[in-house]
């Protein structure tokens, strides 16, 4: 018996674990407004047109 409550135990942590970083992940894209979105898309757009592949790293 006390295998299942270990096992309970471990479930509802790992559930817990990944509420918490489905929290963070919605609280972080929720601060990005869409202009900074359309911005990278358009970053990330000319990037990949570029002929050679090369990316530009800062």
């Amino acid at each position: 018996m006390k295998l299942w409550k270990w096992l309970g135990l471990a479930g509802v942590a790992g559930v817990a674990a990944t509420g918490a970083v489905v929290v963070r992940d919605q609280r972080r894209r929720s601060q990005v407004t869409p202009d900074e979105v359309r911005e990278r898309l358009h970053a990330r757009l000319a990037e990949s047109d570029r002929p050679d592949g090369s990316a530009d790293t800062d």
